[in-house]
């Protein structure tokens, strides 16, 4: 593997990758064509390993010299060589996308309808999240695919839940079986948190701007039925819903640790990991990390989805997609690579390698070994995929792509509870404020 590490101003002005670690593939002379892919630089170690063994068969069989290129996302590396490459028209024939990142280079991106029908053939149906950032004007602009993709449910101590809450996780959500959850309610959520801060265990949900606040509240909105922008671009925060979500959020935000909206995307992790938390809302990584750095708390975790509110139980997803430009010079060998890697074998290896973490978006490949048998303690994350009524979930949809980032990047719903849990104002002033941010990004 050889290592590359260029500044930012090189990204901006070549076109060219942050950070990188290449892994390149090299064939003779009758390889039938070139084909260079940039992927996000996965956390979990040898998870890159994997991704590039089973890229290696297949240009081994299709006879195709493959360079693979793992970006950091570290100081947003991989959104800036995406911007880079979508600018200079050059760059990697296939690249990594996530969020509303798709439609964001839209008239860039080859669309790849062809892939994802072959693909939902084999795989089972895209869950309607997915569907929802993978597609811009009816075309799919992205394949789903597994490596990186998450949800944040709850990663919880079960024995902190067990004795202060009176909560036993582990018997709502047994491993290898179906859930007995129907009284794990936002209510019974909400009851919780304040036994447990008031045990000095409280729960670790993050208020601030970042990405983990956005999704949890974003989750926390939809199962209350309160979106703030329709499929159309109307603006629907002056709602009953919207009423409730946020008196709601004001009476769990009384529960939370003094310092939350001042924390980043790991202060949640730390605070589990130092033993002061009973619950946070995160994928596997905190237990994973744990395993290594606090092996007490990771043997106490138990991974299971978000309660479910009055419209359902909704997990935030994070989806990844591969797309290829439309100015590849390969795009038939890109879109059978695409295919390749979305094989059910192919998926499965991922997922194994991940530890769990990789979550596919298709409907029939949430059946693997891999989270029955991860651990300590074993089973632990058995119920992090979505089974069930369990609805996977993207912040601010059904919103258009274009307004919905803003919302995101903006943190509009989180700025509105913050609104009346510190900055003194009422439900309905804040509503206000949001109705013209809101009509504001329907105007730009």
């Amino acid at each position: 593997m050889q290592v590359e590490k260029l500044s930012r101003r090189g990204v901006m002005a070549g076109g060219v990758a942050v950070g990188l670690v290449a892994a390149p593939f090299v064939r003779g002379a009758n390889a039938a064509g070139n084909l260079t892919i940039g992927l996000w630089d996965h956390w979990v170690p040898g998870a890159n390993d994997v991704q590039s063994a089973i890229i290696k068969e297949w240009a081994d069989k299709e006879k195709v010299d493959v360079k693979v290129d793992y970006i950091t996302s570290q100081g947003n590396k991989l959104l800036l060589t995406l911007a880079a490459e979508a600018q200079a028209h050059s760059g990697h024939d296939i690249m990594e996308f996530t969020n509303w990142e798709s439609a964001q280079f839209n008239a860039a991106l080859e669309p790849v309808d062809d892939v994802v029908k072959s693909v939902v053939a084999t795989n089972g149906p895209i869950d309607p999240a997915v569907e929802y950032l993978g597609k811009f004007e009816g075309k799919w602009l992205g394949v789903p695919m597994t490596r990186g993709t998450l949800l944040l449910g709850c990663c919880s101590r079960f024995d902190l839940m067990k004795e202060q809450a009176g909560i036993d996780v582990q018997a709502l959500y047994p491993a290898g079986q179906p859930p007995a959850d129907a009284s794990w309610t936002w209510d019974a959520f909400l009851v919780a948190a304040e036994k447990c801060q008031k045990a000095g265990f409280a729960f670790g949900l993050p208020l601030g701007s970042t990405t983990d606040t956005n999704q949890w509240i974003g989750a926390l909105f939809l199962a209350y039925g309160a979106q703030l922008m329709d499929a159309k671009g109307n603006v629907t925060v002056k709602t009953d819903a919207v009423r409730q979500v946020l008196e709601y959020g004001k009476k769990l935000a009384a529960f939370c640790p003094p310092d939350a909206p001042s924390w980043d995307d790991a202060s949640n992790n730390k605070w589990l990991l130092s033993g002061k938390g009973a619950l946070i809302f995160n994928p596997p990584s905190a237990w994973a990390v744990g395993k290594r750095d606090a092996p007490q708390v990771a043997e106490k975790c138990w991974t299971f989805p978000t309660p479910k509110g009055p419209k359902g139980r909704f997990d935030a997803a994070v989806p990844f997609f591969w797309g290829t430009w439309s100015f590849s010079r390969n795009k038939s060998a890109a879109k059978s690579l695409l295919a390749y890697l979305c094989q059910r074998s192919s998926v499965e290896q991922t997922v194994a390698a991940s530890k769990g973490y990789d979550i596919p978006p298709f409907a029939n490949l949430h059946d693997f070994k891999t989270w029955e048998d991860e651990g300590p303690p074993k089973g632990t994350i058995y119920n992090y995929p979505p089974r069930g009524e369990v609805i996977m979930s993207v912040a601010y949809s059904p919103a258009p792509a274009r307004i919905a980032n803003q919302i995101y990047v903006q943190a509009t719903a989180t700025k509105m509870i913050a609104r009346c849990t510190q900055g003194g104002q009422s439900v309905a002033q804040a509503i206000d404020w949001a109705t013209s941010e809101l009509e504001g990004f329907s105007r730009s």
